[in-house]
């Protein structure tokens, strides 16, 4: 065929004068045209310009336990950015697209309470393509959980019970320590509760007896007197300091304030940068909120218990203001110190301690 066809090219030049002998090899090569070529005849690329043929892709959706799937949601996407397809499993589970032109193709999964489930593959020319089957897995289910505030009193309510474990050498009330570094703020009636637990503990009682000992002893404010009644006037200044103190630094202002009156351990870190947060703390402090502000509550109420003490020290004793900056700058010094023995000292000595240790960085 080829042969007469190129025969036929020979004698283009003498089409004039051989009509009839032009007519057969054009007709000849007309019909050479319309055959099909053996790499046609596989469903290949065909011989002449290149051009790809369509095909169609089809599988099926089943579960975890084999069983199909129907009425899942699957759509064909394409690299070529033409228009996605979509259509429904049926029935049976299967799925398919007709027509579809040859490259890379991408399907993708999706049915009520299961999790996406996606197959890539190529498609060639003329091809029935036959996708594994697509197996989709039940969906995570993400709990949401609603912090409501009621929740949020009982979860502090709780991790009060344990701090109220808290006690140096088994027996000094520690319960202005939280070792929960996330712990839940309190409200105004647990800040309350937590300082009338601290004020009516025993040991509240005996520490203000050994202050007031060592007042008597060094004949500190003398106009107590001595004897029986300077040690009992004594005894209730200072009993009386530790009330006004506990309740307004740590009850009223912080209920005012919306700040939290413990102090959260750090434990990480550098010495220096644990001595310094200690330190800063007596003047700093985390808010309800969460976030860190001035400790308004500390400051404050170490001055309004340093004023108020000025109604019962004797009357000599009382040096007004001065006596009030006096024992506020005291009391905040307290504080400081007090916080820094909690970071480095007093943990160790304190059994049942609850914790959760910070996140190291």
């Amino acid at each position: 065929m080829v042969q007469r066809e190129a025969e036929g090219k020979k004698n283009n030049s003498f089409m004039t004068h051989h009509f009839k002998s032009v007519f057969i090899v054009i007709a000849l090569a007309i019909v050479c045209g319309t055959l099909p070529s053996r790499g046609q005849a596989s469903g290949q690329t065909p011989a002449s310009g290149g051009q790809q043929l369509s095909g169609s892709i089809s599988g099926t959706v089943v579960d975890g336990t084999g069983a199909v799937v129907s009425g899942a949601r699957v759509r064909l996407t394409r690299e070529d950015r033409s228009p996605a397809q979509e259509v429904l499993s049926g029935g049976d589970g299967e799925f398919s697209f007709a027509n579809i032109a040859p490259g890379p193709f991408k399907i993708t999964v999706t049915s009520a309470t299961f999790a996406a489930q996606s197959s890539s593959g190529i498609l060639h020319s003329e091809e029935f393509y036959i996708a594994p089957p697509i197996v989709l897995t039940v969906a995570a289910t993400n709990t949401v959980v609603d912090v409501t505030p009621s929740s949020q009193v009982q979860v502090a309510e709780a991790q009060i019970k344990e701090q109220e474990k808290q006690r140096v050498l088994s027996f000094i009330p520690n319960f202005y320590v939280s070792y929960v570094p996330n712990a839940v703020p309190l409200n105004s009636r647990q800040k309350f509760q937590l300082a009338w637990k601290t004020t009516l503990d025993p040991v509240t009682f005996a520490v203000s007896g050994i202050f007031a000992g060592i007042e008597q002893a060094q004949n500190t404010f003398p106009g107590y007197g001595q004897g029986a009644q300077g040690y009992g006037k004594r005894y209730g200044a200072s009993l009386a300091d530790s009330l006004t103190g506990t309740f307004i630094s740590s009850a009223i202002l912080p209920s005012l304030f919306r700040q939290d009156p413990r102090y959260f351990y750090k434990g990480t870190g550098s010495g220096r940068s644990r001595l310094l947060y200690a330190m800063s703390t007596a003047v700093i402090c985390k808010g309800d909120n969460g976030h860190m502000q001035p400790n308004y509550s500390n400051i404050l109420g170490n001055l309004a218990a340093g004023g108020i003490s000025n109604l019962y020290y004797p009357a000599k004793d009382r040096n007004g203001a001065t006596l009030t900056f006096e024992n506020g700058l005291i009391g905040i010094g307290s504080t400081a110190v007090a916080n820094v023995l909690q970071e480095f000292v007093v943990r160790k000595f304190t059994p049942h301690v609850h914790h959760q240790d910070p996140a190291k960085p």
